[in-house]
């Protein structure tokens, strides 16, 4: 997920009115880049654990709560998922590029989220780390095995199959070991 996504992301996207985690989270088009809905999936054991924490800590703080444990486990459905450490909404910048026709684009952007993912890395000793790293981490992680580039167009939320080019990353040891299949 980009960054202005995940800031952009609401309690109920995530949760089911039971407080049960949804597999199958449906971004929506107007929280996505280039407006076009995609999904994400919730099934990786140390993402689910993570954000089962990261819940029980917002209702043990009481950010953004109702007091309604059996609906959303008591937080606020169209509150944003993730919250500031004072429990507030990452607030979002509206910026200007030119695009690749010389048309001037405004966009969204979340620089005190992307700020903190960076820092997250640092501290964790990644260097190099940003909030669009894992992007590109994944899409080269799934076109060396073998998945299609459409494939991997689709689940980053790109138009164009040339965008996701620039995410492809191969390997110094993976250029190897097909220069050695080859032989």
């Amino acid at each position: 997920m980009r960054v202005t996504e995940i800031a952009q992301l609401e309690v109920q996207d995530v949760l089911f009115p039971s407080g049960a985690l949804r597999g199958e989270v449906s971004l929506r088009a107007a929280i996505t880049k280039g407006c076009r809905q995609r999904c994400v999936y919730l099934n990786h054991s140390k993402v689910i654990q993570a954000l089962d924490r990261y819940l029980v800590y917002r209702v043990t703080r009481r950010l953004r709560t109702t007091g309604d444990l059996g609906r959303y486990r008591g937080l606020e459905p169209t509150s944003m998922l993730i919250l500031t450490h004072k429990g507030y909404k990452f607030h979002l910048n509206t910026k200007r590029r030119v695009n690749f026709v010389g048309e001037r684009v405004d966009y969204l952007a979340c620089d005190s989220l992307q700020s903190h993912i960076t820092k997250l890395y640092r501290d964790a000793g990644i260097k190099g780390g940003s909030s669009h790293s894992g992007r590109r981490t994944m899409a080269s992680r799934l076109i060396a095995q073998g998945h299609a580039v459409e494939t991997v167009q689709q689940l980053l939320g790109h138009a164009e199959l040339d965008h996701v080019r620039p995410y492809l990353q191969v390997s110094q040891k993976r250029l190897e070991e097909m220069f050695t299949d080859v032989l």
